[in-house]
This record gives C-alpha cells, sequence and structure tokens, in this order.
C-alpha cells in the first residue's frame, strides 16, 4: 500500500471512464472499473486470444488460484477456501441448491433480503417441499437487539439454513453479521451471508466470522471488472457443495469443481489482483473509513433538503446512506419505477427501494465522490419529485 495519500473526489474521477455529464452517485448496484483494471482485463484476453488451448490447459489452473490466494488474503482466508462465481447470486444458488432438504424442513431469511435471492430460497423449497420462514426487519431505523431477536425467534426446530445479508441491498443496513452467525449456530442451523455489498465496504475476516458461506462481489466496492464474484465455505461444509453447472471436476473436490465448469472468459477473476491493489493505492482501510463518512453526511444533507429522514441508525452504516422521499408509496412497484427512470433522465442514477411503507432513496460514496454531488443532487431532486408528488 502507498504511504503517500491520494487526493480523493473530482480529482481521481479521470481513473474511471465515467460520463462527465451524469451524476453517479450510485456505486453500490454495478460498481465502476478503472481504467488501470481495465487494461489488466485487456492483457489478460490478449494473451488468452494469442493461443486459447494454452491458455486455458496450461495456464489458466494456476493463475486462476493464484488470483483466489490474493482475494483469500484480503478476506483473511486461505486459496482453497475461496472459488470465483459471476456474482453473489450464483453463489447463493450453489449452496442452496446444493441442500438436502426435506418437506417440512425450514429457510430463514430476513425480510431485507435480497430479491433475487428470495427467488432462489422459494424456487429450492417450491422443489423440497420445504417451508419459507421470514424474520421482520422493522423499519426505518430498526436497533440491532431487535433485528437479533426477531432472527432468534423465528428459529425452529426444523430450520435447516439462516440467509443474512452482510449488507442489505434495498436499505444500506450493516447487520450485526457476527452476533447473528453466533445466535443461528448456537441454535443448531448453519448460515449462508450474502456479503454481496461487503468486500471493500466493510472489514473482513471470514474465518473469524465462522459463517458456513460467504458469497460476495468484488466488482462493486473492489471495482474488479464486471462478473467477478466468489464464494467461501468452510471446511466442514465442502463436501456436499457443487457448483450450480456440473461439469468435468465433478467429485474433484471444492476447488476443482468450481474453478471449472464449462468455457468463459476469467479475465475478470484474473484481474482482481490489479483490483485489490488499485483499491489499496486508493487507501484501503483508510479510503473505506472515508466513504463511510461522506454517505453519512450526504445522506444527512439529502434528508434535510427534502425534509424527511434518514432511514438507518449511525452505527449500522458503510458507504451508502438511504433517505425517504415525500411521495406516497401505496405499495405500487410501478411508481417505483417511475421515480427510477425520472432520475436517469434527470442525469443522476439514484437506486429507488420501497422499504416499509414508504419510498427510500439509496445512495452510495466512492472514491471519486465528494460532498459537492450531493449538493449538485439535492438541487436536481425537487424538479424530479415535484410531478410525482401524491
Amino acid at each position: 500500500m502507498s504511504t503517500r495519500p491520494v487526493v480523493l473526489g473530482s480529482a481521481i474521477r479521470s481513473e474511471w471512464g465515467l460520463d462527465p455529464d451524469f451524476l453517479t452517485v450510485n456505486h453500490g448496484s454495478y460498481g465502476a472499473t478503472p481504467r488501470a483494471v481495465l487494461a489488466e482485463q485487456d492483457r489478460w484476453r490478449k494473451r488468452m486470444e494469442a493461443q486459447p488451448t494454452r491458455f486455458f490447459f496450461l495456464e489458466v489452473p494456476d493463475a486462476l488460484r493464484e488470483a483466489a490466494g490474493a482475494l483469500a488474503r484480503f478476506l483473511g482466508a486461505e486459496a482453497e477456501d475461496v472459488v470465483f462465481v459471476p456474482n453473489a447470486t450464483t453463489g447463493a444458488n450453489a449452496v442452496l441448491r446444493s441442500l438436502k432438504l426435506e418437506p417440512g424442513d425450514e429457510i430463514l431469511h430476513a425480510s431485507h433480503v435480497y430479491n433475487a435471492v428470495r427467488n432462489t430460497i422459494s424456487y429450492v423449497a417450491g422443489r423440497t417441499g420445504a417451508k419459507v420462514t421470514v424474520a421482520e426487519i422493522p423499519f426505518p431505523r430498526p436497533e440491532p437487539a431487535v433485528i437479533r431477536k426477531n432472527i432468534e425467534q423465528a428459529i425452529g426446530k426444523r430450520t435447516r439454513i439462516a440467509v443474512i445479508d452482510h449488507i442489505t441491498s434495498p436499505s444500506g443496513m450493516v447487520l450485526p453479521i457476527a452476533e447473528i452467525v453466533r445466535l443461528c449456530q448456537a441454535a443448531g442451523v448453519p448460515v449462508l451471508v450474502d456479503g454481496a455489498h461487503g468486500p471493500g465496504q466493510v472489514p473482513l475476516d471470514l474465518p473469524a466470522l465462522g459463517a458456513d458461506w460467504y458469497v460476495g462481489t468484488c466488482h462493486k466496492w473492489l471495482c474488479a471488472p464486471k462478473g467477478c464474484g466468489f464464494l467461501y465455505a468452510r471446511a466442514d461444509r465442502r463436501a456436499e457443495l457443487h457448483p450450480v453447472t456440473i461439469s468435468h471436476g465433478y467429485g474433484g473436490g471444492f476447488t476443482t469443481e468450481f474453478d471449472w465448469t464449462g468455457t468463459m472468459d476469467p479475465s475478470a477473476y484474473l484481474s482482481l489482483p490489479a483490483a485489490i491493489g488499485f483499491y489499496e493505492r486508493l487507501g484501503g482501510g483508510a479510503l473505506m473509513e472515508r466513504n463511510h463518512r461522506l454517505a453519512a453526511e450526504a445522506a444527512t444533507l439529502i434528508a434535510d433538503a427534502l425534509r424527511t429522514e434518514v432511514g438507518v441508525l449511525p452505527g449500522m452504516t458503510g458507504s451508502m446512506g438511504l433517505v425517504r422521499l415525500p411521495i406516497s408509496l401505496e405499495a405500487k412497484r410501478s411508481e417505483v419505477v417511475k421515480v427510477r427512470h425520472a432520475l436517469q433522465a434527470a442525469g443522476t442514477d439514484v437506486p429507488v427501494h420501497p422499504v416499509g411503507e414508504a419510498m427510500w432513496l439509496r445512495l452510495s460514496a466512492y472514491a471519486y465522490n465528494e460532498i459537492g454531488d450531493y449538493r449538485r443532487l439535492a438541487e436536481l431532486l425537487p424538479a424530479v419529485l415535484r410531478p410525482l408528488e401524491g
């Protein structure tokens, strides 16, 4: 890591190919890959196309494990603990669809679960006859103790797995994940943590966390190329775990099965060490803390401008902030889409999510952002929202 501080905000925005005329305050949805990392990906692609057979047979196996090793060190783990998947949803599918469930078994998840994972849970339950149990997270500004209590009370005698987000996607809350893992495991329930937003947004030590499985993405807060995710599995949880696509490595063990699931472009995975290096050059942990402060300041600024409220307690926020919009929800998803389209048309990309009985704006803060971006957003919002207010 460089000891010379990097000036962030607009001074560093040229490191990305972001549209200068568009207000990007939504790093959380898809991330943004810097030019240097894209150049590394291009280097790997050229190497692949120079001689594809040599590349896939002789170079990829070791290169993939080396990249997994770099990621594992970032996660506090060992290389054999980690395999690559295109995204966290694919990793969650691998875990959930590898479970041996019987009719009447229960899959537990919290109410703020990511919708794609919710659908996976519903699919698996439908195929196996299992039941789905939901632990409600009240909103806004839920207390950590209430969240823990509601999850603990939702655990039943036939709960076979708990699927818990580390950082919730719709509401941007950093859940008390270590305590949740401990209380579930004390009840004999294994835990799959959906950490799509974890790497690069909050500190991670996966062995210390102790979850049975942890899935994450690296193309968000670590700025890897799109399609770079991972699955961490504790050693005692690998024997029955298989990738979504069964291929030549079937029966060969965790890394063998997941490292090759068919011909694909692995350059996003192989570029990850460059992305980690870029993240660390920008400050690593210091960047993370700076993003947290900026997101909190931005959320307060927008809430004050709209005369509404922030949705998450200060101790449960990361690099995202949630602000209530002054619009009646009426439980209509079409209204959410309408607001999102209006924001896009106005030249910004802030996600809008229905949570509880209200509509909320989820903003992000990353290295290329500065407080002036959110002042600009505050100036844009009244004209966008006025025609939509009920």
